[in-house]
């Protein structure tokens, strides 16, 4: 009996396909599927070979002699030019750009803060500063290590100047303004030979409109007195202002508690206060130093009898959070409260202003014309230690228009025994030469001011018992901007020009200055106003 071997039996283009795509791995099949369908469905109908016998094995075809069963003679294998046709669809001929290397923070070793619990500025933002810090002393500096020193250093000098966040803030904004001006001026070409078109700040936020219309995007530093002085009908300049700050004097409750000088009922030229009295020693020939609090002996000419130096802390005690839970530090060097001081001085010293309440002048009345008033002035002062206590070394005045009127330095009446300069800014060269006394300050005062003239301080009182001048028609910004504890504490001065006016005062290390103090209350005063009137509206 005999058998006919049949015939190979065409197979259906589809099972070719899965025959190949065995051969492939997982992740050709995903991702070249839809390819290889494309290609097959173009090609013609090709014929499989017949299974080969069992336990033979199958030949591959290894030469280019042997016949292809595909429809052009002398071609690759069908699996060749399916791989090849998937490669040509699936890759990409574009060559990518390429782009010059510019130094960054990426490819430096940037320096770390270390994490301070409970700092007065957190790290976060103590290390942004410091990263914008380094890109612009990149810009300029010789080696990427200079650039990272010069760095360090600004960010340790903003952060040793700065009692607070909002403080610390503002320093270092003032730090990268000038650092982005050591940069040189060949730096903008850069952006011309890049191609790229510079656009302004005002046109992207204001359109193509912007550059042909007038406007500012900065808000005033400071407010303009001529809104408020502005003339009305009937009304002569000024007036307003005056006017309006009358609803701001100090009431008689508050000066008494916040330690205004009061007439002495009974001495003429004698004054009194109403606050609660020091402990005093009981040996006349005893003092307390007013900065580390330790008693010390003076002769009768007030010079200490032993030779001691003051350990001191100059800033004031805050209230800082720590682990487990608060703890008053001070803000000078953040140490606890009973620590060693972190200041030095020759000697010890006290304040001695309210002991000798004698030598007062008072103001008074004085006929003015009916379309004037008594004047609105600002009023700061600056002392210094001598043998006697603090005394006046220096006045100054300031009119609503912030021009210093009056500004002169004051020989005290007494030895110098520490100018306080840090505080002061009241050097010993400034009063060599210097001859005009209290009593010369007192004589011009007077005749600037009357009883009805309004002065303008912060914490006042301390001013006008160095002046030795009762004056009720006072305006008081550590008052009018209370701080949130109330009395006995008080806003520095420099943390209100912070907060409220963006501004930065008292930041020269030769000490304060007195007109710049005086121009800030001020301004306070103004922006009050201002701002109140805002609401009422």
């Amino acid at each position: 009996m005999s058998f006919r071997t049949p015939s190979p039996v065409p197979r259906h283009p589809l099972r070719c396909e899965m025959r190949i795509l065995l051969t492939l791995n997982d992740r050709s099949f995903l991702v070249l599927r839809s390819s290889v369908m494309g290609l097959l469905s173009s090609c013609t109908h090709v014929p499989c070979p017949p299974p080969a016998p069992t336990g033979a094995k199958r030949a591959l075809p290894t030469s280019s002699s042997q016949t292809s069963h595909g429809p052009e003679p002398g071609s690759q294998p069908l699996k060749t030019r399916t791989l090849s046709g998937m490669a040509s669809k699936t890759t990409t001929t574009v060559t990518p750009k390429r782009i010059a290397h510019s130094p960054s923070l990426q490819s430096l070793k940037k320096p770390i803060i270390p994490k301070e619990f409970g700092g007065k500025v957190p790290t976060v933002v103590r290390q942004r500063y410091l990263n914008l810090f380094i890109e612009e002393c990149l810009k300029f500096c010789s080696s990427n290590q200079e650039a990272i020193e010069k760095a360090l250093n600004e960010e340790k000098v903003a952060y040793e100047r700065s009692p607070s966040k909002n403080i610390y803030l503002n320093v270092a904004v003032n730090t990268l303004k000038k650092l982005r001006g050591l940069v040189p001026n060949t730096v903008p070409s850069l952006s011309k030979a890049s191609g790229r078109r510079v656009v302004s700040h005002e046109v992207v936020l204001g359109g193509k409109l912007a550059a042909k219309t007038s406007f500012s995007l900065s808000r005033p530093s400071s407010p303009r007195v001529e809104d408020l002085k502005a003339p009305t009908p009937g009304v002569p300049t000024g007036n307003t202002l005056y006017s309006r700050l009358r609803e701001y004097l100090l009431t008689p409750e508050q000066l008494k508690e916040n330690g205004y000088p009061f007439p002495h009922p009974e001495r003429p030229g004698g004054a009194v206060i109403f606050t609660a009295e020091e402990k005093k020693p009981k040996d006349p020939s005893c003092r307390i130093c007013c900065r580390c609090g330790t008693e010390y002996l003076v002769s009768s000419s007030g010079r200490c009898v032993r030779s001691e130096e003051c350990h001191y802390h100059w800033g004031r005690l805050r209230r800082n959070r720590v682990a487990g839970g608060w703890e008053t530090q001070y803000m000078c060097c953040s140490a606890a409260v009973g620590s060693a001081g972190c200041q030095v001085a020759k000697q010890h010293v006290q304040d001695g202003r309210k002991e000798n309440l004698e030598g007062f002048v008072r103001t008074f009345q004085k006929e003015l014309p009916e379309d004037s008033h008594a004047g609105v002035f600002a009023l700061d002062c600056e002392m210094s230690y001598t043998t006697y206590g603090l005394e006046l070394t220096r006045v100054t005045v300031v009119d609503t228009d912030m021009q210093v009127v009056y500004d002169t330095f004051v020989k005290p009446d007494n030895e110098v025994v520490d100018y306080n300069t840090r505080f002061s800014g009241v050097t010993e060269a400034d009063l060599v030469d210097t001859s005009i006394t209290l009593r010369d300050v007192q004589a011009v005062l007077l005749s600037m001011f009357s009883a009805d003239t309004i002065l303008i301080g912060h914490s006042l009182e301390s001013d006008l018992l160095a002046l030795k001048v009762i004056h009720g028609t006072v305006v008081d910004t550590s008052v009018l901007f209370p701080h949130r504890l109330g009395l006995p504490y008080k806003r520095s001065l420099r943390n209100l020009m912070a907060d409220y006016l963006r501004q930065i005062i008292q930041d020269n290390v030769d000490g304060h200055s007195s007109s710049e103090d005086a121009s800030a209350c001020m301004h306070l005063v103004i922006w009050k106003i201002r701002e109140d009137a805002k609401t009422k509206r």
